[in-house]
């Protein structure tokens, strides 16, 4: 017997999230534990803005005499341009870093070339090597896995972490936020920092020899987050963020336009949440992105329910975006439509770290505990 359908009654978050749990009244785990998250959060603007600027003085102190005191990853999109340009207004001393790994946009290309041009900052691009990169899409296609952007997430902040020690830079401003962020489900993707995935499904699946893609395995991040060799800062949750704000402002101060949806600034994410989540993973992350802008009251539902309507992207930009990444991958047609017809597999079919993690995770808690109990 199927599953009754069900939707939250107060986001658009329904039963498509396979571990979604509703209460009596119909709301659902996600908008609970927005509120409850919430709490956790700098609330009265005077504090959260003293908050920030000791942040930012930390940030110089520790950088004074030095080329750089912190990086900001960016991808041409809204939430990392704007920290971009936050930082050039704090007066900071950022190096920008961009990974390349095949799939810009070109409207992304030149939004960071007029980031580059507005803020003065210099631009350190990470090309990951094509072969290598298009062997390990190939191999993720084939093991039928539902995060297919973990290769990308996963060489971005191994990369980044190694330039921290290269140039000795302690800070990393993130633009992860509250805001537009909050909801995401985790059945809906993979802790990007599981190395062992990634090697495990490219041993069975993979055909080029990796030499140079970048790896950083959970405990080497845990230790770089709890030693605070780096430390990332989500500073857009020290502000009141308001992504079409931020947009009207980067279109005004920087030349920036925007590309469509979220991360839509890679041809391939667009891809992937446009076209492949729906159509082989049930998913439209669009929900997601909608019931975090309901909670934070950016968005109304009745305007998130009737946008859902309507196509994720253009059907023709669609079928353009099927044959570059059949193209680029070396899929034939039929070989993609085989992939989307296939059932998914769990990231848990294949070599992982989970039961290290949860080690971690335990033996954290316990450290909680017995700190509370001093």
């Amino acid at each position: 017997m199927s599953k009754k359908y069900q939707i939250c009654t107060k986001c658009v978050m329904d039963n498509t999230d396979g571990k979604i749990v509703f209460n009596e009244d119909g709301v659902c785990n996600h908008c609970l534990g927005y509120d409850q998250e919430k709490k956790n959060l700098i609330s009265d603007p005077i504090q959260r803005d003293k908050a920030l600027k000791t942040i930012i003085e930390k940030i110089k102190k520790t950088g004074k005499n030095k080329k750089y005191d912190c990086i900001v990853g960016i991808s041409g999109g809204v939430d990392s341009s704007y920290v971009a340009y936050l930082a050039k207004q704090w007066d900071l001393k950022v190096l920008l870093v961009h990974l390349d790994n095949g799939w810009d946009s070109e409207l992304a290309v030149k939004n960071i070339e007029n980031i580059v041009k507005k803020t003065g900052f210099d631009l350190y691009t990470l090309v990951i090597n094509w072969e290598e990169f298009k062997d390990l899409q190939r191999a993720f296609f084939k093991a039928d896995v539902v995060d297919l952007e973990l290769l990308s997430d996963h060489a971005i902040f191994a990369s980044v972490y190694k330039l921290t020690r290269e140039y000795s830079i302690k800070y990393l401003l993130s633009g992860e936020n509250f805001e537009t962020e909050a909801i995401m489900p985790t059945s809906w993707n993979w802790r990007k920092s599981d190395s062992t995935n990634i090697k495990a499904i490219h041993k069975i699946y993979g055909n080029v020899e990796l030499k140079t893609f970048p790896f950083m395995g959970t405990i080497k991040k845990i230790f770089y987050q709890y030693a605070k060799v780096a430390q990332s800062i989500p500073v857009l949750n020290y502000l009141d963020y308001n992504k079409n704000n931020a947009i009207k402002i980067l279109e005004d101060e920087l030349d920036w336009k925007y590309y469509g949806g979220k991360h839509y600034e890679s041809i391939f994410t667009r891809f992937y949440q446009g076209y492949i989540l729906p159509k082989k993973f049930n998913i439209d992350k669009r929900r997601a992105h909608y019931s975090t802008l309901i909670n934070s009251e950016q968005m109304t539902r009745g305007h998130a329910l009737r946008d859902l309507k309507n196509e994720i992207y253009p059907v023709e930009l669609q079928k353009e975006d099927f044959e570059l990444v059949c193209k680029k991958l070396g899929f034939t047609h039929k070989e993609l439509e085989q992939y989307i017809s296939r059932s998914e597999k769990s990231h848990l079919e294949y070599g992982n770290d989970e039961n290290l993690y949860s080690k971690i995770l335990q033996l954290n808690k316990y450290k909680k505990m017995f700190l509370e109990k001093k």
